[in-house]
């Protein structure tokens, strides 16, 4: 069973003071069976309280407010994590008589009636017909997730700077690239037009030596819900691969708003810069280092006092 040390530091810089910054983390590691924390260390800048609760999707949840003026806003999350092997292997599990299986359970619980829920899109067309050349309906479940991500992984190019947190699913068909919270959206949205429940899920890869896409970054992938499985399997369409020991969970959730890492609100007539630095690390002290730096807010004049949303961090 590996171990990971994982350094997540988020920075927001602003040209002028402001106040009243309100924030929302979402950077615990997810409570899971198949990952066991042990250490984590949380430092934030001014040292605000942090008042945390478990969100509706189970996340653990961090809110905290720096009132006074300051012109650096800093949250430094350093983790020790040891992850294992998923104990089922779901293309031996999963047959095609699970499909039933699927939609009597998920029509008994909210939550996954909810997840199994498509967005409406100008491209819905599109996204049924890329399904309905994937899927014999003699197939098992498992067999379908897997082909959805590899026509991912083939179709779309892996390439940053194309889209942002705002980026549509539609949007992302029209261009064909993007990064692995793209995958993760249009993949939802494949699985989720045949009716299967799914979610989002916010981490980080740990990559082998031979190096993955997303490595040493945030990174994002889907959980399918599979009975035959015990309940949620993970797959990664950015690197067309289950997910294996080298993932880590921080949150879970219907899309990438339900799991954003950091959000916020500030006060103030000021502009903003994002700085997000991750190094996952192995235990022979070997690491993978990734740096993003952008620019918000640039235009002048700005209104004193007036509110601002604290930029998100697209997950790579």
């Amino acid at each position: 069973m590996p171990v990971f040390k994982i350094q997540h530091i988020t920075r927001y810089e602003y040209d002028r003071p402001v106040i009243e910054s309100a924030n929302q983390i979402k950077i615990y590691p997810y409570a899971r069976p198949d990952q066991e924390t042990i250490n984590h260390q949380l430092q934030i800048s001014h040292s605000p309280s942090v008042h945390t609760y478990d969100d509706y999707w189970g996340n653990t949840t961090g809110l905290f407010m720096v009132s006074g003026q300051h012109q650096m806003l800093e949250i430094d999350s350093r983790l020790l994590v040891r992850t294992k092997m998923p104990s089922i292997n779901p293309m031996s599990a999963s047959k095609p008589t699970e499909w039933d299986q699927i939609k009597a359970t998920a029509s008994k619980e909210i939550a996954l009636l909810d997840l199994a829920k498509p967005a409406n899109l100008r491209s819905g067309n599109e996204i049924q017909a890329i399904v309905e050349e994937l899927r014999p309906l003699w197939d098992a479940p498992a067999l379908f997730i897997q082909r959805c991500s590899e026509y991912i992984y083939q179709h779309f190019q892996y390439k940053k700077g194309i889209t942002n947190v705002e980026s549509t699913v539609d949007e992302i068909l029209m261009h064909k690239q993007g990064v692995c919270q793209d995958f993760a959206h249009v993949m939802l949205q494949m699985l989720r037009s045949i009716g299967m429940p799914v979610r989002y899920v916010s981490g980080y890869i740990c990559p082998n030596r031979d190096g993955v896409r997303g490595a040493g970054a945030t990174h994002a992938w889907v959980e399918v819900f599979l009975p035959s499985a015990g309940g949620w399997v993970g797959i990664d369409p950015t690197n067309n691969t289950w997910v294996s020991d080298q993932h880590v969970s921080l949150a879970v959730g219907r899309h990438f708003n339900d799991c954003s890492p950091v959000k916020g609100t500030f006060k103030g007539p000021a502009n903003q810069s994002l700085f997000v630095y991750v190094s996952v690390g192995f235990e022979d002290g070997t690491s993978f280092e990734d740096r993003t730096r952008v620019q918000m807010n640039v235009e002048e004049p700005l209104a004193p006092r007036q509110d601002f949303e604290q930029s998100q961090q697209q997950q790579q």
